[in-house]
């Protein structure tokens, strides 16, 4: 825990497209300092940041894969986004009193398993720091759900729905764990299903929580549907008959009655059997008195220029942007493992000149 008057020191762990987006905005912030990068790929050590991220120009830091020497730069705040998270990393940092703020499907912990979550949990109280996570959903869209709750007197059903067709971005390897292409009816698919969305259920968690709830029981149900013809899906094999829609529903209980969900419907074709409903976006149901019913649609600032391109950096940037905005407010949490329960309100901030 730290509270500052100059701008905070912070390290970028890894340098691929989220991270590099992460790079481009705390360049252009005044209350943040980049000190230092961390790259897993020996190519790309001894590189200038600014370079690996494509900011335009360089920024006179160097990617470097010595953890010790990145923890000898004392940072405020480290920026962790690798694909797949190291826990002993993170507790290394935690220790040597870094904050830390995460994309890498962490939000409550909970999906890293107890014995994990335990060992993080210990390691911020050790560094006397916070551990933090978010990123766009599950992250920031959940926030804005129990923010929606304000106007209520009472609230019976929270309800998040991220609907949409991410077959463009199918190729990504953070979608290798879904499974699109397999067999209807593959044994083990569903768990599959469970495990790579798991952090959906810290979601559930951290909404309960910042309703002042809490949930005793949070389960996943799983379904399909499939390619009506055969389809082409950028870097994946799906046929006629073969997986191409997955919905899967995390719902939250307490004493016996379902109060919470985060619900994931994607799909990968159009055409589907059963035919799906598929809203492009995020919805957010609040049921009680009074009900609130909202649609997030988040838009390029020229839709006549926009690309496919700029559609994948924009992706990047919704993942990433969570995160780098609530780095003062980690820094300054209590220690331990937070969420947006334990802070104040996370914004941006205005661009006075670009």
């Amino acid at each position: 825990m730290a509270t500052t008057d100059h701008p905070l020191r912070v390290v970028q762990w890894t340098t691929g497209k989220v991270a590099s987006e992460s790079v481009k905005a705390i360049a252009e912030r005044p209350d943040l300092e980049l000190v230092g990068v961390f790259a897993f790929s020996k190519d790309k050590v001894g590189q200038d940041a600014g370079e690996l991220a494509k900011v335009g120009r360089t920024l006179g830091v160097t990617a470097t894969d010595d953890i010790d020497a990145l923890i000898a730069l004392k940072p405020d705040c480290v920026i962790y986004m690798p694909l797949h998270p190291d826990v002993d990393h993170l507790t290394r940092l935690l220790r040597a009193g870094i904050n830390v703020a995460s994309t890498a499907s962490f939000i409550t912990g909970h999906a890293y398993g107890p014995e994990a979550r335990a060992a993080l949990e210990a390691a911020a109280q050790e560094g006397k720091v916070s551990l933090f996570g978010s990123g766009i959903n599950p992250g920031w869209v959940a926030y804005l759900a129990t923010v929606a709750s304000g106007i209520c007197r009472e609230v019976s059903y929270l309800r998040v729905t991220e609907s949409t067709n991410i077959g463009l971005w199918a190729a990504d390897a953070n979608q290798d764990e879904l499974g699109w292409g397999r067999p209807a009816g593959d044994p083990g698919h569903a768990d599959d299903i469970r495990k790579a969305t798991a952090p959906f259920a810290d979601s559930v968690e951290s909404m309960g929580a910042q309703l002042g709830l809490a949930i005793d029981d949070i389960r996943c149900e799983v379904e399909f549907a499939h390619a009506a013809s055969d389809a082409d899906v950028p870097g994946r094999t799906v046929t006629r008959g073969t997986v191409a829609g997955i919905d899967a529903r995390w719902i939250g209980a307490s004493a016996g009655v379902d109060l919470v969900e985060a619900h994931i419907r994607w799909t990968v074709v159009a055409d589907l059997e059963p035919a799906w409903e598929v809203a492009n976006g995020h919805l957010i149901t609040v049921l009680g008195a009074p009900q609130i019913h909202l649609r997030v649609d988040v838009l390029p600032e020229n839709l006549e220029t926009f690309t496919l391109e700029d559609a994948s950096v924009m992706g990047s940037m919704l993942t990433a942007l969570p995160v780098v905005n609530a780095i003062p407010a980690v820094v300054a949490a209590r220690p331990g493992i937070v969420t947006y329960a334990d802070l104040p309100t996370v914004a941006s901030r205005f661009a006075t000149k670009r």
